[in-house]
C-alpha cells in the first residue's frame, strides 16, 4: 500500500530524539504554557522572519482569534476563496463576519486578484488568501488592492513569501501538514504589535494574568508535549520541503505530465499536497485503487455550495473555475521522504490506466 502522506516515514528517524524531549518536559511538569512553547515560537518568529509567533490550540482557531484581534466581526466582510477547506470561510463566519467567495486563478488555483478586486465593498474589512497545497499565493497583488490581509497558510509553512504581506499569517499542524504536530496545533505569525498583544490575550480568556480579564476570549493554547516535537521538527523542515520538491519534479521526469495537467512549480512550492487535473479522475482513482495506491480529490463541493454557506446565496456556477478545479482535481502520493520506486509505480499504474482507455 502507498498512502498518499507517511508521515510516520518522515519522523520515525527521529523518535529517539523525541523520547528524549518528551522526558524532559515530563520532568519539568510543565504542559501549558512554559519553556518547550515560549521556545517554539521563539523559533518559528525566527524561520518565518517575523516579530511575533504565537502558539494556539489548531489551525482553525489560528484564522478565528486573528480576525477578532483585528476588531472584525458583525457588519463586515472578508473575501476568501471558496475551492479550499471548510475552515477558512468556518472561521470568518465565526468571528460574526461575512466570508465573500471569489474565484481562483485556473492554473494556479489560488484567488485571481482581479475577480477580489470586483467584490471589494465598502463592509470588506480584509482579504484571506490561502496558501493552497503549499504554493504561494499572490501577495503582492492582493496586498496592492488595499485591504488588510489575513493569509491562510495552514498549507505552507516553509513557501516562499508566506507571512510576508499579511497582518497575520495563520498555520496548522495537523499531522499531514508540512510542519506537523502528533495531535492538533496552531500558529499565529503576526507583523503588528498591538494585534500580536490582543492575540495573546484572546487565546487566554482575554486575561494579560489569570486575574484581570479585558476581552472576550478562549481558551486556545499550543500544550507544551506539541511545541516539544514541533521543536524537533522544524530544524527539518527545509530538507522535508525540499524531498517534496523533488518529488514533484520526479512526477514530471516520469511521464506522468503525457497524461494529466501536472501543477505548474514556481520557486518556493512545498507541495503539502501533489494535485493535478484530468477529466478522467474516477478512472484513475479506481485504477490506483486497485493497485494499492491512495489518491484524494479536494473540495469536490466548494464552500459556495455548501450546505452551510446557503445563507450567502451562491449559485452552481457562480465561480466557474472553482467549480471546474474542483470537478477535475487528484492528488497523489507525496511526502518528504517519498521513494523514487514508489513514484514509479503510481505513474506506471495511472499510464497504464489511460493506455486502456486510449485503446
Amino acid at each position: 500500500m502507498i498512502p498518499l502522506v507517511d508521515v510516520k516515514a518522515q519522523y520515525a528517524p527521529l523518535i529517539p530524539e523525541l523520547k528524549e524531549r518528551f522526558a524532559e518536559a515530563l520532568e519539568s511538569g510543565r504542559f501549558i504554557f512554559g519553556p518547550e512553547v515560549e521556545a517554539f515560537e521563539r523559533e518559528s518568529a525566527a524561520y518565518l522572519e517575523v516579530p511575533h509567533a504565537i502558539g494556539v490550540a489548531n489551525g482553525t482557531d489560528a484564522l478565528v482569534l486573528s480576525l477578532e484581534a483585528m476588531g472584525i466581526g458583525v457588519g463586515d466582510e472578508v473575501i476568501c476563496p471558496s475551492f479550499t477547506f471548510y475552515a477558512t470561510a468556518e472561521a470568518i463566519a465565526r468571528a460574526g463576519a461575512t466570508p465573500v467567495f471569489a474565484d481562483i486563478d485556473p492554473v494556479t488555483l489560488n484567488l485571481d486578484p482581479e475577480d477580489v478586486a470586483a467584490r471589494i465593498t465598502p463592509k470588506t474589512k480584509a482579504i484571506m488568501p490561502v496558501h493552497l497545497f503549499g504554493r504561494p499565493a499572490p501577495l503582492v497583488e492582493l496586498a496592492a488592492l488595499g485591504q488588510p490581509l489575513i493569509e491562510d497558510s495552514a498549507q505552507a509553512f516553509g513557501a516562499t513569501g508566506v507571512a510576508s504581506e499579511g497582518v497575520c499569517s495563520t498555520f496548522s499542524f495537523f499531522p499531514t501538514k508540512n510542519l506537523f504536530s502528533l495531535g492538533d496545533g496552531g500558529l499565529i505569525a503576526c507583523r503588528d504589535d498591538e494585534v500580536a498583544e490582543r492575540v495573546r490575550m484572546l487565546r487566554f480568556h482575554g486575561s494579560r494574568d489569570k486575574q484581570t480579564f479585558e476581552l472576550i476570549g478562549t481558551n486556545s493554547r499550543l500544550d507544551a508535549i506539541q511545541a516539544a516535537a514541533l521543536r524537533v521538527f522544524l530544524p527539518h523542515l527545509t530538507g522535508w520541503n525540499e524531498g517534496r520538491r523533488a518529488g514533484a519534479a520526479r512526477y514530471a521526469e516520469l511521464g506522468l505530465g503525457n497524461v494529466v495537467d501536472l501543477p505548474p512549480d514556481v520557486p518556493g512550492h512545498v507541495y503539502h499536497m501533489y494535485v493535478v487535473r484530468t477529466p478522467d479522475r474516477a478512472l484513475i482513482s479506481t485504477a490506483l485503487e486497485e493497485a494499492g495506491i491512495a489518491s484524494a480529490s479536494y473540495y469536490v463541493t466548494p464552500l459556495h455550495l455548501q450546505p452551510a454557506m446557503r445563507y450567502l446565496g451562491y449559485r452552481p456556477g457562480s465561480l466557474p473555475e472553482t467549480e471546474r478545479a474542483a470537478a477535475d482535481n487528484l492528488a497523489l502520493p507525496l511526502w518528504g521522504c517519498i521513494g523514487a520506486d514508489e513514484q514509479e509505480q503510481v505513474v506506471s499504474t495511472v499510464l497504464a490506466a489511460m493506455a486502456v482507455t486510449a485503446a
